[in-house]
């Protein structure tokens, strides 16, 4: 089961890897979260005793005025010590005046809030200087990554198998799952064997038994064969074409169904650019369905550089985006200052209805992810450039403030909460209320956080 002892020179090197960018991308993140309460403190006047990143023994600290800048062992997270977050600190008129706990409620919850409010800053900087670029940004809704059956291949394995368009996808080899790239993932990793496939179709759940086969045409790699079962994510219709790219160059127009690519009939949009893909810097004849009639273009796409597996390839684009991909441009740098606020209120959003989801059952808990998913992703993100590692960034940020705001009793979110029924009881909760409070959210976040490694344990070492 666990195979740590018999693992390579080059796995350890490996992991040595992943988990340094993991030390990037949290420190990253914790330094902008614990910088919000320092800064939003510092501008209340409340004394800032100690700003650490990282919790436990002291590794390097250094005074500088009246505040301890400390680098601490576990680097699970942070903290801002403030002066008088015990109500006795403050003996004298002055100690009031610079403490938090005889702050006023609205600078009590500027400190609090400014944490995961700086999270969502950090986002929207990336993001709007992502757009300014002219780069485009993935915005996705719920409904972009939910396993619904959009589109088929005709004969494919789905196909034969009785899977239908508008089919969900709950189950596979009796795993939950409860995303496209999860379904993805375990027919990729079949090795061509038979696969239990749970569906649900309207108010009925079937069972249906599917063998994928090996990818057709450009996606199928002697080296490193993939498996398909001929369902994709969507139909290959244009919903959006950008400004001189090779499409708009060629003609091709939003609401173009693409019906044809080189003589090969095209059913879905993963086949259409998987051919894109492969083909760069050669002209490709594509046909498309324009109001019901056919119109023939030649697209020659453009090569650009991308990393796979750590290594420089050129790969194919045509400038073109479709039905359910959520993809956001601006048009000029001025202009991605408003778009950025817009990337920022996607992600959140499909941060906070995911969670609920989880919540209420509607996805799978095996989703949640600990340190060990993190430094996994933050390695990957790595191999494929700087630029992956920024957006992961990004991404890593809304979830942290987003999860800070719960209302949980020691996350930032749970102390809103008792300001909030301060506000409306115009006087704090008791003493022993508070500490039961704390209490309760600890056991609760150390629970998710143990339920949170177990599964990054499962994935990583259990097969």
């Amino acid at each position: 089961m666990f195979m740590a002892f018999t693992w390579s020179p080059d796995t350890v090197w490996l992991l040595l890897q992943k988990a340094w960018w993991f030390l990037v991308v949290l420190g990253v993140l914790v330094a902008f979260h614990e910088l919000g309460h320092f800064l939003a403190a510092r501008w209340v006047g409340v004394k800032v005793l100690k700003f650490s990143l990282g919790f436990g023994p002291k590794l390097f600290g250094r005074k500088m005025g009246e505040t301890e800048y400390l680098l601490s062992a576990i680097p699970l997270g942070g903290y801002v010590k403030l002066f008088g977050e015990d109500e006795t600190e403050a003996t004298t008129q002055e100690d009031r005046t610079r403490s938090f706990a005889h702050q006023r409620l609205w600078g009590k919850v500027l400190i609090v809030a400014a944490g995961p409010g700086f999270n969502f800053i950090l986002a929207y900087v990336i993001f709007a200087g992502w757009l300014a670029t002219g780069t485009p940004l993935f915005v996705p809704t719920f409904q972009d990554l939910t396993p619904d059956i959009e589109a088929m291949v005709p004969g494919s394995p789905a196909d034969t198998a009785g899977i239908q368009i508008g089919d969900r996808v709950s189950r596979v080899n009796g795993r939950d799952i409860s995303t496209r790239t999860e379904l993805f993932d375990a027919v990729a990793k079949s090795n061509g064997q038979a696969l239990t496939i749970e569906i649900k179709r309207g108010e009925q759940i079937k069972t249906l038994t599917v063998t994928p086969t090996t990818a057709p045409g450009p996606r199928a790699s002697a080296q490193e064969p993939g498996y398909y079962l001929g369902v994709e994510e969507t139909p290959p219709l244009v919903t959006s074409v950008m400004q001189s790219s090779p499409a708009a160059k060629a003609g091709l127009q939003a609401g173009d169904h693409v019906v044809d690519i080189e003589g090969q009939t095209i059913h879905t949009w993963s086949q259409m650019t998987g051919i894109v893909k492969e083909s760069p810097n050669l002209p490709l004849k594509v046909e498309v369905l324009r109001e019901g009639h056919r119109v023939s273009l030649t697209v020659t796409p453009s090569a650009e550089k991308t990393m796979v597996n750590g290594q420089s390839i050129e790969v194919g684009k045509i400038g073109i985006s479709g039905p359910g991909r959520s993809i956001m441009r601006s048009s000029t740098p001025l202009l991605s200052l408003y778009d950025g606020l817009g990337a920022t209120w996607g992600w959140t959003e499909l941060t906070a209805i995911g969670l609920y989801k989880m919540v209420v059952g509607d996805i799978s808990s095996k989703n949640i992810g600990g340190p060990l998913t993190i430094a996994k992703i933050s390695g990957e993100a790595a191999e494929q450039g700087a630029s992956s590692v920024i957006f992961l960034i990004a991404i890593l940020s809304i979830n942290l403030g987003v999860l800070n705001l719960l209302p949980i009793p020691i996350l930032d979110g749970g102390h809103l909460l008792f300001f909030l029924i301060e506000g409306i009881l115009r006087k704090p909760l008791g003493e022993r209320q508070r500490e039961l409070a704390q209490q309760a959210g600890l056991v609760l976040l150390v629970g998710v956080m143990i339920f949170a490694f177990w599964n990054d344990l499962e994935r990583i070492f259990i097969r």
